[in-house]
């Protein structure tokens, strides 16, 4: 690289690969002739960084804001900064967005962006969040010159901000998702359903994340049991703290040859395409990659009616939105398309055409055209 090349600083929280979340802005700034640096804690990292050409710098940033380790993180950007004479910092997350911004105002950096993938604070949100959050975003905005984001809502808030010089707001669909790779043609529906003790008859719900509170996980088991349905199969894919609580409670439930914890997988793909419908009854999402995945393989959705849900399908196009705690309505959702093919193909191919405008190389493009307009102004 030559010494007046220009170098833009990505900084994340904690990266263990390449992965959308960082590649559309690697390819946009490459395109455009900026040397990309990636900055994380990048203690579990285990891809191979050079093939992308982008230099790594592990920081021991922590998720957690009350951590004493950021404070030696935040030093360590703030030299990193320094050292390598950096013109564009590309922040992300909650504590990466707050130490980025921090750190590139005390070094005077040029030009500070930041993607949103979903504020703390928004509709139906806890009182503290919707007011000290709120509050913090609007601080941090003095010192932001763009901020990216991700759904309808965010977007409206961000407008509200008041930024460094009057800058720039912008919306694009999501980090992306390679939608062709989740269409999968060759799978083997009745082997795969046999090894988890499926029926070919059965009709399969599947949801993906992690096992926390947030996800309401409870709402989702409460419905299948309220559905009073023995050939629905719910299949939970991930690890998490919640598990323990979420297996006692399907015992309670008897529930057990009807719900299956099947901990992280590594043939998401594959159990997409042999289920039925995508089940997610979270309390809070920014953009939701695992909703994005389902649609991708042709799955309705039965979904909360919160931020981020409600950008991907609309109310009985898609699937069906309802109240996070409405068991109710959950359940009668479920039925519903369980009970009608015809409605269940509808829907799914409504979603594979809509799911297009969140695939990877329209967020490539979008976000090249973004860092085309902040880096000449």
């Amino acid at each position: 690289m030559s010494k007046n090349t220009k170098k833009i600083l990505f900084i994340s929280n904690i990266t263990n690969k390449i992965s959308n979340f960082s590649y559309p802005s690697i390819v946009a700034a490459q395109s455009l002739g900026y040397e990309f640096h990636l900055a994380a804690n990048l203690s579990g990292f285990t891809d191979d960084a050079s093939q992308y050409s982008v230099t790594l710098h592990h920081i021991d940033l922590e998720r957690n804001p009350l951590s004493l380790k950021n404070i030696k993180a935040y030093r360590q950007m703030v030299e990193l900064i320094k050292k390598e004479n950096i013109d564009v910092i590309h922040c992300n997350t909650p504590i990466g967005g707050i130490l980025g911004r921090l750190c590139g105002k005390k070094e005077n950096v040029p030009k500070i962006i930041y993607s949103a993938h979903g504020f703390h604070f928004y509709e139906g949100a806890s009182l503290i969040n919707n007011t000290f959050y709120k509050w913090a975003e609007a601080k941090m905005a003095h010192h932001t010159d763009a901020i990216i984001t991700m759904n309808q809502e965010d977007f409206k808030a961000a407008q509200e901000l008041r930024l460094r010089n009057d800058g720039n707001v912008y919306f694009i669909p999501g980090v992306g998702v390679d939608t062709a790779a989740y269409q999968l043609s060759k799978v083997d529906n009745v082997d795969i359903k046999k090894s988890l003790g499926l029926k070919e008859d059965d009709i399969v719900l599947i949801a993906m994340g992690d096992l926390i509170a947030r996800k309401n996980y409870k709402a989702s088991i409460e419905a299948i049991s309220k559905a009073k349905n023995n050939k629905l199969q719910f299949l939970i894919c991930g690890k998490g703290s919640e598990l323990t609580s979420l297996q006692q409670l399907v015992k309670k439930l008897g529930l057990e040859s009807q719900v299956h914890f099947l901990g992280f997988r590594k043939d998401v793909k594959d159990l997409l395409n042999i289920a039925d419908i995508f089940l997610f009854t979270t309390y809070q999402e920014g953009l939701p990659r695992s909703m994005m995945e389902a649609m991708s393989a042709g799955l309705p959705c039965v979904a909360s009616n919160v931020r981020g849900n409600r950008d991907l399908i609309k109310n009985g196009e898609g699937g069906f939105l309802c109240n996070p705690n409405d068991i109710d309505g959950f359940a009668k959702a479920i039925n519903l398309i369980s009970t009608n093919n015809a409605l269940r193909k509808e829907m799914g191919l409504r979603n594979l055409e809509s799911i297009k405008r969140f695939d990877v190389e329209n967020v490539k493009s979008e976000m090249k055209n973004i860092y085309e307009k902040e880096f000449t102004l």
